[in-house]
C-alpha cells in the first residue's frame, strides 16, 4: 500500500473509479481520505476509490506542477473544510461541510452542485437545486470540492437555497431510509437508466424490487445504488 506521507506537497496524478484524472499536489492525507489542490480548487477524495497513482504527469500539465511547486507556491495554512492540523476523515470532512456549497462527483457522468444537510451511520443527504433532496450512500462518494466562499451554485440567490429543504426526517441507514420510499417513485442514479426509475415495491436480502413504466419489475442490487431520489415523498410531507 502506497505511503502518502513521501508524496507530501509534491505533485502527482491518479485516477478513481469513473475514469477521472487529477493532477495536482498533495496537500493533506487522512485515514480514508487525502486532499489535492490543483492551483484552483482543493479535491477531496477517498483513498476508496482511488485506482492508479503516479508521480509522473504529463507533459501538458508539467507547467502547471512546476509553478504549483516552485518557491513561489505555498502550502495553504488551511483547507476550506478542516485545519491541516487535524486529523482528517471522510466523515469529518463530511459533517464539516454540512450547509456549505459543494460539487461532488457520484456517478460516471453527472456532478452534484448544492450542500449537505445530514450525515447519517452509511449515507449523507443532499440538497440539489436539479434534484432536491438527495440521499448517497458514503462508499459511493469519489470526490468533494468546496465552492469558494463567494459562489453558489448556477448563480443561484441564497435566498433560493433553503436552509432546511425538507422536514423528513433521516434514517440512520440509507436500507431504512429507502424503506420511508416503499409505494412511491424512485429515481436511482439521477435516472441515466430508465430501468432506474419507477415504484419501490420492497427491499429484501439487499434487493430492491422496482416496477417501471409499462409494469415491468426489475431488482437493483442495494449496494450498487448510488443515489435516489423521491420527488412524491418530499411533496407529501
Amino acid at each position: 500500500m502506497i505511503d502518502f506521507n513521501n508524496y507530501l506537497n509534491k505533485p502527482i496524478q491518479l485516477t478513481v473509479s469513473g475514469n477521472k484524472i487529477f493532477s495536482g499536489v498533495l496537500i493533506d492525507k487522512g485515514s480514508d481520505i487525502i486532499v489535492i489542490f490543483d492551483g484552483k480548487d482543493f479535491f477531496y477524495l477517498p483513498i476508496l476509490h482511488i485506482q492508479t497513482i503516479s508521480t509522473t504527469v504529463h507533459e501538458a500539465e508539467h507547467l502547471l506542477m512546476n509553478q504549483l511547486t516552485d518557491t513561489v507556491f505555498k502550502v495553504p495554512n488551511d483547507l476550506p473544510l478542516v485545519e491541516l492540523t487535524d486529523s482528517l476523515s471522510l466523515r469529518k470532512v463530511l459533517m464539516t461541510a454540512k450547509g456549505l456549497f459543494v460539487e461532488l462527483f457520484t456517478t460516471s457522468t453527472q456532478t452534484l452542485h448544492g450542500y449537505i444537510t445530514h450525515v447519517m451511520n452509511d449515507y449523507f443527504t443532499f440538497y440539489s437545486p436539479v434534484y432536491q433532496t438527495l440521499y448517497i450512500p458514503l462508499q459511493h462518494l469519489k470526490y468533494l470540492v468546496p465552492y469558494d466562499t463567494e459562489q453558489t451554485p448556477y448563480s443561484l440567490g441564497k435566498e433560493s437555497l433553503p436552509l432546511q429543504p425538507t422536514q423528513v426526517k433521516a434514517a440512520r441507514t440509507f436500507e431504512e431510509q429507502l424503506k420511508k420510499f416503499i409505494g412511491h417513485i424512485v429515481i436511482f442514479d439521477l435516472g441515466q437508466d430508465y430501468k432506474r426509475v419507477g415504484k419501490l415495491v420492497q427491499i429484501h436480502d439487499k434487493q430492491i424490487e422496482l416496477v417501471i413504466a409499462r409494469d415491468e419489475t426489475v431488482y437493483l442490487n442495494l449496494q450498487h445504488v448510488k443515489t435516489v431520489h423521491c420527488p412524491s415523498y418530499q411533496l407529501s410531507n
